[in-house]
C-alpha cells in the first residue's frame, strides 16, 4: 500500500545517510586485488562498534520502499530534525553578522575557544538564573554531539559508565570510541563494561537507583530522548546524592529542557550540590531550530574537582583550545538573539507549535488503544506495542502507511517493544500521519 499526496510538505528536509558498510573481511573483498596496504593496525575500540549506526539502517530501509513505491509520499517522523524556519530576529542577526565581515570596521578573525562573552553572558543569566553558573564556566561550541565526545576526551578511558536505557545512542557509540565499552554482547545487545540503568514506565522512566552499582560515570538525558520523560526535581536530588556517595560525576544532556511544561528541573545545577559532581552539555539545535546551523554549550563548574583536587575546568578548556577554534562569530550572533525578548518569545511559540503537534500524536495512538508516553515535556512520543519486536513496527508502519519511524531498540535494549515518533514536523504532515495509521492499525 502506497500514498499519493499532493502535499509535497510532508517530506520536510532530513539528514540523509548513506548506509555503512562493514569493512570486515569477506570472500568478494578478498577477490580485489589490493595495490598496497600500510602497516597500522585498526583501532581495536572501532573494530568494537555495532555494525550500522541507527539512522542509516533506518535511512536503507527508507530507500528500500522508496524504490519499490516509486509514486509513495512518504511522512518522515523518525529523526529529530527540526523544520520551521527560525524566527526572522535570529536569521537577521546572523545576515547582518556576515555582511559585517565585509567591512573593515565590522571584520573579526578568531574569537575565544570558549565563545563570545556577551553570549556566554546571556546563557548564564537566562537559563542558568539563580543556579550560580557563571559565564566562565560555559563553553560555547559547535553543538551538544561534538561535546559529548570532547567531555569523552577529557575523562580517562579506564573509568567505568552507566546509561539510561533507553537513551540516546550517541553516548554508547562515543564510549565505545574512546575504549571504555567493552565488547559487544551479540545475543543481548550490551557492551560489556556498560551498565544499563533500565529505565520503565512504572517509575516515569528512571532508573532504579538503590540496585545500580557504582560507576565513575553517569550518562543522564532529561527530558529523555527517545521516552520524552523529564525528571521530577525529587529523582534528580536522588541521581546527584547517589553520585556524590559514589564519588562519581553526572554528564547530564539538557538538550530538551525548554520543551519542559511542568516544574520538573530544567538543569541539573537546579539541585543543590550538582556543580560538585555534574557536568552539563546543552544545545540550540532544538529549541532555536539550529540542527544545521550548528551552536551549543557545556558547563563545566569551578567546584568540579578529580580526585587529587585539580579542577575540571582546566582540563576542559586545555582541550577546548585544543581541539577546537570556537563556534562560528556568524552563528554566535544568532546565538545571542535568541536570548532577546523577541527571539526568545518567537522560539517559545516554535516549540509550542510542535508541542501541539505531540498532542495529536499522543492523541492518535491513545485513540488505538496502544500505551503511550512522552509528548508532554518533550518533541517525542514514545508507543509500546506488546508482543512485536520494535523492527517489526517500524516495518508495519512503513509498509502499510507509508510513515517513518524510529525503532525503540535502536536506543538500546530497553526500547525493544517500542518506536520513537517525532513531533517535529508539519502541520499538515502530521494531521496526515494520524489520518493513516488510524486506518491501517
Amino acid at each position: 500500500m502506497y500514498y499519493q499526496l499532493s502535499c509535497v510538505v510532508c517530506i520536510p528536509r532530513s539528514i540523509w545517510v548513506q548506509p555503512s558498510t562493514n569493512h570486515s573481511s569477506s570472500k568478494s573483498d578478498r577477490e580485489q586485488k589490493i595495490e598496497y596496504l600500510t602497516k597500522i593496525p585498526r583501532s581495536v575500540n572501532l573494530e568494537s562498534l555495532q555494525n550500522g549506526y541507527l539512522f542509516p539502517e533506518i535511512s536503507t530501509r527508507e530507500s528500500e520502499y522508496s524504490r519499490r513505491n516509486p509514486h509513495a509520499r512518504l511522512i518522515k517522523l523518525g529523526i529529530g530534525d527540526t523544520t520551521q524556519p527560525i524566527p526572522d530576529i535570529i536569521t537577521s542577526a546572523m545576515a547582518e553578522q556576515a555582511l559585517a565581515l565585509s567591512t573593515a570596521q565590522g571584520y573579526k578573525g578568531y574569537g575565544p575557544e570558549q565563545g563570545n562573552r556577551e553570549l556566554r553572558r546571556a546563557i548564564a543569566e537566562t537559563l542558568y538564573q539563580g543556579m550560580e553558573v557563571k559565564e566562565n564556566e560555559i563553553f560555547v561550541s559547535d553543538g551538544a554531539q561534538c561535546d559529548i565526545s570532547r567531555v569523552q576526551m577529557l575523562l580517562d578511558s579506564s573509568l567505568s559508565i552507566a546509561l539510561q536505557d533507553p537513551t540516546f545512542p550517541g553516548y554508547a557509540d562515543s564510549s565505545v570510541i574512546v575504549g571504555r565499552a567493552g565488547r559487544l554482547n551479540a545475543g543481548s545487545r550490551k557492551y560489556k563494561k556498560i551498565v544499563y540503568m533500565k529505565c520503565e514506565p512504572e517509575n516515569n522512566f528512571f532508573p532504579n537507583l538503590s540496585k545500580t552499582p557504582r560507576t565513575d560515570l553517569i550518562f543522564f538525558c532529561s527530558p529523555n530522548n527517545p521516552t520524552g520523560s523529564a525528571a521530577s526535581r525529587q529523582q534528580l536530588e536522588q541521581l546527584v546524592e547517589f553520585a556524590k556517595a559514589n564519588g562519581s560525576i553526572i554528564i547530564y544532556d539538557s538538550a530538551y529542557a525548554a520543551y519542559i511544561s511542568d516544574e520538573s528541573p530544567r538543569s541539573i545545577f537546579e539541585i543543590p550540590g550538582a556543580k560538585e559532581v555534574a557536568i552539563e552539555i546543552s544545545s540550540f539545535s532544538k529549541f532555536a531550530g539550529f540542527t544545521g546551523v550548528r551552536l551549543g554549550w557545556t558547563v563545566v563548574p569551578e567546584e568540579l574537582l578529580y580526585a587529587n583536587g585539580y579542577p575540571m575546568i582546566r582540563d576542559y578548556d586545555r582541550i577546548v583550545c585544543t581541539c577546537f577554534n570556537g563556534a562560528s562569530n556568524i552563528v554566535q550572533a544568532g546565538g545571542l538573539a535568541c536570548f532577546s525578548a523577541e527571539g526568545f518569545g518567537a522560539l517559545k511559540r516554535t516549540m509550542g507549535y510542535y508541542m501541539e503537534n505531540a498532542k495529536i500524536l499522543v492523541g492518535t495512538f491513545e485513540s488505538m488503544g496502544k500505551k503511550v508516553y512522552g509528548g508532554k515535556n518533550g518533541p517525542y512520543v514514545w508507543v509500546h506495542f506488546p508482543g512485536l519486536s520494535s523492527w517489526q513496527v517500524f516495518n508495519q508502519i512503513l509498509e502499510r502507511a507509508a510513515i517513518v519511524t524510529v525503532p525503540g531498540i535502536g536506543f538500546g535494549p530497553g526500547g525493544e517493544g517500542y518506536i520513537r515518533v517525532s513531533a517535529f514536523g508539519h502541520r499538515e504532515c502530521i494531521l496526515e500521519a494520524s489520518r493513516r495509521l488510524t486506518k491501517v492499525l
